[in-house]
C-alpha cells in the first residue's frame, strides 16, 4: 500500500578529518502524496543521491526529520524498496532466486510471493530467464530483474537511483514503459533520481529541480500530462516544451 513521504528541515553535512565539513544538502522541506511518482533532477554533486539515501535510511540526516507514513526514518525499512544504478544481482543465484532473496531473508517467502515474482518476470519479458544466471543476461535484462526484486514484497515506497543511466537509449525507453506498467499495476510512492530531464518528465507526476552544491531543492514542477503515458508522447511538442522549461530552470543561461 502506497504511503506518503514528509521531509522537514532536512540537511546533510559530511564531516571530514582533513578538511572543513562539506555541506552537501541545505535545509529541505518536501511532502509527497501516497502513490505519487516524483523525480529529482539537477547537476552532478547537487545532493540527489544523498537525499535518496537519507529517505532510504542508509544515511542519517544532519538536521531535520524524514517520515514515511507515520514512521520516522532512522534506519532502512522493510516497506521501502530500492533500485540502484547497477543491478547488484548475485552471480551464483538464478534470476528467480535473486528476485526472491529479500523475501527469503525477511522470512516472508511463500507460494503467493513466488507466484507474484514469476508473474512480474513474465510482465517484463524475463519469464524464460528465471532459471538462468545474471552473467548470462544483458545489462537491461539484469536491471529488469532488479526492479522486479524490489517490487515482489509490495513496498509502499520505491526509491530508484539512476536505474537506467548505464543503458542504451532504446533499452532505457523500453524499461521506462515497463516501469510505468508495473507502477500502474502495483501503485506505490516512487522517488526517482535521474540526470535525464526527458525521462523525469515522461515518468513523473512532479519533478524536483535541485541546484548545484550545496544542494538545494529550488523548485517543484507539476507535470500536466495525462496517464497512461504512451511511447508516442516522447515525440509530441508539448512534451518537449515541458522538458525545455525544466532545462532552463536548471541552467538559465541555456536558451536551447
Amino acid at each position: 500500500m502506497a504511503v506518503g513521504i514528509d521531509l522537514k528541515d532536512v540537511s546533510k553535512t559530511y564531516e571530514t578529518s582533513k578538511s572543513t565539513p562539506i555541506l552537501a544538502l541545505t535545509n529541505t522541506d518536501l511532502t509527497l502524496r501516497p502513490g505519487e511518482f516524483f523525480s529529482l533532477v539537477g547537476p552532478s554533486g547537487c545532493g540527489k543521491s544523498t537525499l535518496l539515501n537519507m529517505i532510504a535510511g542508509l544515511l542519517p540526516t544532519s538536521t531535520g526529520d524524514i517520515h514515511i507514513g507515520s514512521d520516522k526514518i532512522v534506519k532502512p525499512q522493510r516497506s521501502t524498496g530500492i533500485v540502484f544504478q547497477h543491478a547488484t544481482l548475485l552471480r551464483w543465484l538464478t534470476v528467480l532466486e535473486n528476485v526472491l532473496l529479500p523475501s527469503k531473508i525477511a522470512g516472508t517467502l511463500d507460494s503467493k510471493t513466488r507466484a507474484l515474482a514469476e508473474q512480474y518476470l513474465e510482465l517484463v519479458g524475463l519469464g524464460h530467464t528465471k532459471h538462468r544466471y545474471p552473467p548470462e543476461l544483458s545489462g537491461g535484462m539484469q536491471q529488469r530483474a532488479a526492479i522486479v526484486r524490489s517490487l515482489v514484497s509490495n513496498p509502499g515506497v520505491l526509491l530508484m537511483d539512476e536505474p537506467f543511466s548505464a543503458l542504451d537509449e532504446f533499452t532505457r525507453e523500453t524499461l521506462q514503459d515497463e516501469l510505468m506498467r508495473l507502477w500502474t499495476d502495483q501503485p506505490k510512492t516512487v522517488v526517482f533520481v535521474t540526470h535525464n530531464i526527458a525521462e523525469a518528465v515522461y515518468l513523473s507526476d512532479r519533478v524536483g529541480i535541485m541546484s548545484a552544491r550545496p544542494g538545494k531543492l529550488e523548485a517543484v514542477v507539476d507535470i500536466p500530462l495525462d496517464r497512461p503515458r504512451l511511447p508516442e508522447l516522447r515525440s509530441q511538442s508539448h512534451f518537449y516544451e515541458i522538458v525545455g522549461d525544466i532545462r532552463r530552470q536548471i541552467d538559465p543561461g541555456n536558451s536551447k
